[in-house]
């Protein structure tokens, strides 16, 4: 799988429970049909699997949704299609959902944007080690929360494979020929093993993905995912190979959201959660003020082992510990704050993974080109916002329908030629054609 609105103060009335991906009935959906005659019902209909991988964001279909004063969505995967042959509705879109990956994904550009301006400001480290603590968790918890219906079905398998694996090839293979060129770096080699900057996060998601079936059987699977990560940042010998820190390290993020019930997204949104969650925050940026000249921001990436940071191992497994508790708060505390209705960059949502990818040519670029070192002015408080803004305005850019109609043929290739035909698919082709 590397970034808002204001806040909406309004008190409203609860909204019903949020539903889990893949259940129904729906709210407010057209409930089951009126008993047919005797002739009609004679006639056998045909049902057809609901196919309903969840795979990272698109836009290719038109979300619809509900207004507050509605039941809620529930809460699938972007990439919701109508069933083949089986007539049944679209899943609707969850506008929470939607908001908050617009808004996670912001900051990751954000923070991106702020990088290299940590070694001047101590305002900005601050703020970078803030927001790194709980944008890519809260990313990452969403993807799991999507996650719940994975299986090792076909369809779901080549979902995986053209919406997150393929995907990977291609953005890594691009990222090589764009450092080679605009790093002048013409001996960078193509590795599929050794992902590079923001390609990190797909080769963590298909493994992830792929452990689902195995989360869904163990007794304790959040502390066994806690456990395998603190082994993991004491591991120095695990090596670069498909960023495997990362993957372990950010795994027990993916397992909560396995495990995370609707309900619980509904009591982080209460207006007292909401309310506590200001100087929550509030603490949390003078925590990161006071500690920005005494700690590396590296913590917050989890791609090295403790004794590459040169700390005891036992350092390590305290950090990873309280990294984690840290995260899973803050993360609660971003949710309490996210629009439950529709925004005007609601739609967005079904982009975000276009806006991760191709974002990073632009913030690699301004480093590989010397735009902050070019620009002196930038390091100070005018230019840091106005660098913040342009990050929030290129990656709202990156998310929009057209840029996503651009490139759906390297984030969601169909491949039908790749893959065998559905034996199920056949038999439905047969029945029909009787």
């Amino acid at each position: 799988m590397t970034n808002s609105a204001q806040p909406h103060g309004r008190h409203r009335a609860p909204l019903p429970p949020l539903q889990s991906p893949g259940q129904e009935p729906v709210p407010g959906m057209p409930g089951p049909r009126a008993p047919r005659s005797a002739a009609a019902t004679a006639t056998p209909r045909q049902a057809g699997r609901h196919s309903a991988p969840p795979v990272p964001p698109t836009a290719s279909t038109a979300p619809t949704y509900r207004t507050p004063h509605t039941s809620p969505a529930p809460a699938v995967p972007a990439t919701a299609r109508p069933a083949d042959g089986a007539g049944k509705p679209a899943k609707q879109r969850d506008a929470f959902f939607d908001n908050a990956k617009y808004l996670a994904i912001v900051l990751v550009a954000m923070a991106h944007a702020w990088e290299p301006l940590t070694d001047h400001s101590r305002t900005a480290e601050a703020l970078y080690m803030t927001v790194y603590t709980f944008h890519m968790p809260a990313f990452i918890l969403i993807s799991g929360y999507f996650s719940r219906s994975f299986d090792m079905r076909p369809d779901r398998l080549k979902r995986l494979v053209t919406g997150v694996a393929v995907p990977y090839v291609i953005f890594e293979v691009a990222y090589t020929f764009f450092k080679r060129w605009a790093d002048d770096d013409p001996t960078q080699p193509i590795s599929l093993l050794d992902p590079w900057y923001l390609t990190w996060f797909l080769i963590a998601l298909f493994v992830w993905r792929l452990t689902t079936p195995l989360w869904k059987v163990v007794r304790w699977p959040v502390p066994l995912a806690l456990a395998i990560a603190v082994l993991a940042v004491v591991s120095p010998d695990i090596g670069d190979d498909l960023d495997l820190q990362r993957v372990l390290q950010f795994m027990p993020f993916f397992v909560l959201g396995l495990f995370i019930k609707p309900e619980h997204f509904q009591l982080v949104r209460r207006r007292e959660v909401r309310l506590l969650s200001v100087p929550i925050f509030a603490c949390a940026v003078a925590l990161a003020y006071w500690a920005a000249p005494k700690m590396t921001s590296v913590w917050f990436y989890r791609r090295d082992s403790a004794q590459e940071l040169g700390v005891p191992w036992w350092v390590g497994v305290v950090m990873t510990l309280a990294l984690f508790g840290c995260s899973v708060l803050l993360t609660a505390c971003f949710f309490a704050w996210v629009p439950r209705r529709k925004m005007w960059f609601t739609v967005l949502g079904a982009g975000t993974l276009y806006g991760y990818l191709l974002h990073g040519f632009l913030a690699k670029g301004s480093r590989f080109w010397d735009w902050f070192d070019a620009n002196p002015w930038l390091y100070k408080p005018a230019g840091e916002v106005l660098v913040t803004v342009i990050a929030a305005a290129v990656v709202t850019l990156l998310c929009t329908p057209p840029v996503q109609r651009m490139f759906r043929f390297a984030m969601e290739p169909k491949m039908e030629w790749a893959f065998r035909r559905d034996a199920a698919a056949l038999a439905r082709e047969r029945g029909s054609s009787r």
